[in-house]
């Protein structure tokens, strides 16, 4: 089985709304990007701090690292500081735009990667119904 494929078809709940996070920041960032280095700088110094502090509270002696858990512990707190910067005085409330264009591509981007990874996971069951996906 490919292993994008199986990826997905093994995905969590959490990944999932982890995905949805990356996928609403990214809509946002495409429609109200900066190219001011402070707010990128910023993030990174942020993200630098916060990540490290993550970091060193779930590491233990017998832990096996984890890439993709230690690149989430860093660029969840850089993503939530880019994107507070983005949104000032943008009209948000909370985390929702008043474009209601913006907000209905965000919410389509969002169902539709939950959609798909649903649609995988089905298909995935009925091709290997008598088979192991494991």
């Amino acid at each position: 089985m490919n292993s994008i494929i199986r990826y997905f078809v093994l995905i969590k709940p959490g990944k999932i709304v982890l995905w949805c996070y990356l996928i609403w920041y990214s809509v946002t960032v495409l429609h109200h990007f900066d190219p001011s280095p402070k707010i990128w700088i910023n993030a990174l110094g942020i993200s630098a701090v916060i990540g490290c502090g993550l970091l060193l509270s779930v590491a233990t002696p017998s832990n096996k690292s984890d890439t993709w858990q230690t690149v989430r512990l860093f660029l969840m707190p850089f993503c939530v500081s880019s994107f507070s910067s983005l949104i000032k005085e943008q009209g948000f409330v909370f985390i929702f735009s008043t474009d209601l264009a913006e907000l209905v591509i965000a919410v389509s981007c969002c169902l539709s990667f939950v959609v798909s990874v649903l649609a995988i996971k089905y298909w995935a069951v009925r091709v290997n119904k008598n088979r192991t996906i494991l």
